[in-house]
């Protein structure tokens, strides 16, 4: 059985058998996270995750929000770089009907739709200034008022926001509310890029392969020298370049074991002439 196999490192097997599937560790740094999570789970503050893209911000809110105690309600995320600047409030506060052209109903908004349970502010460094203002109210005073209402209407809900960029920075070029960062940053937590946390990749990837196979009998094995190469990858797409290759691998595999043959990095993908090479040989190698 894959257990008993020499395969894997014990974290990898350890990942394999956690019942906990969302939040992956293998490192010493990915674990002072988990804990580090676990722990602000069991208060109410704010939090403020910042990290690079593709490292899981998302993954460390979800889990402090299934480890607190509002995990019985609602986790509603919304991402503040996708919306349109002119819809952005009503999404969030919500809005009358015929408060501008389209209302043909009135909607209660993300604000009261994660009433109780817990709001993800996605990339928050990308709301535009003019919502920031506020926003800030709203955390202050703990009331939403809907696009085109009167009435201030009571909301409570656990914040956590997330950022890719450095928002020291984008204070000081006025880009981003200072008052609005110290009120988001009560507790900061910050993510790490795959290439930093060697140690993760293995867990990682088998999960990944687990979400695809429920069967363990038929469970594709990473033969060493396909983790030898995930392993010296640099990995600048971080988890979500990670995924993708491993999807590409199963593909190649005919979702037999995975050999370093198997394995398409995001690297060769974007050289034209690298990319037909490799996958010709690779093809070849595969016997198709």
């Amino acid at each position: 059985t894959l257990v008993e196999s020499d395969v894997y490192s014990e974290e990898t097997l350890l990942a394999f058998c956690s019942e906990d599937q969302k939040f992956i560790t293998g490192s010493s740094e990915s674990l002072i996270l988990k804990n580090l999570a676990k722990k602000v789970a069991t208060t109410d503050v704010t939090v403020f995750i910042n990290g690079p893209t593709g490292t899981g911000k998302e993954v460390v809110a979800n889990y402090i929000h299934d480890q607190s105690s509002r995990k019985e309600m609602p986790f509603v995320a919304v991402n503040c770089a996708a919306i349109p600047e002119n819809m952005l409030e009503a999404i969030l506060f919500g809005h009358e009907k015929g408060s501008f052209t389209g209302a043909s109903n009135s909607n209660k908004g993300i604000f009261r739709a994660a009433d109780n349970g817990t709001l993800l502010l996605d990339e928050i460094s990308e709301m535009p200034l003019s919502l920031q203002a506020k926003l800030l109210r709203v955390l202050q005073e703990r009331k939403v008022t809907p696009v085109g209402g009167k009435r201030e209407i009571n909301v409570n809900v656990r914040i956590i926001a997330t950022t890719n960029r450095n928002m020291i920075n984008e204070v000081k070029l006025n880009n981003f509310r200072e008052d609005l960062y110290y009120r988001l940053n009560v507790f900061p937590i910050r993510t790490f890029d795959l290439r930093n946390r060697v140690d993760d990749i293995l867990p990682i990837t088998v999960s990944m392969i687990k979400k695809h196979f429920k069967d363990i009998r038929s469970f594709p094995y990473l033969t060493k020298e396909a983790q030898s190469c995930l392993l010296k990858y640099r990995w600048s797409g971080n988890v979500r370049e990670l995924e993708n290759v491993i999807l590409r691998a199963l593909v190649l595999s005919n979702s037999g074991d995975i050999d370093q043959k198997h394995i398409i990095v995001d690297e060769c993908v974007q050289d034209d002439n690298k990319y037909y090479q490799e996958l010709e040989d690779k093809l070849a190698a595969i016997g198709n």
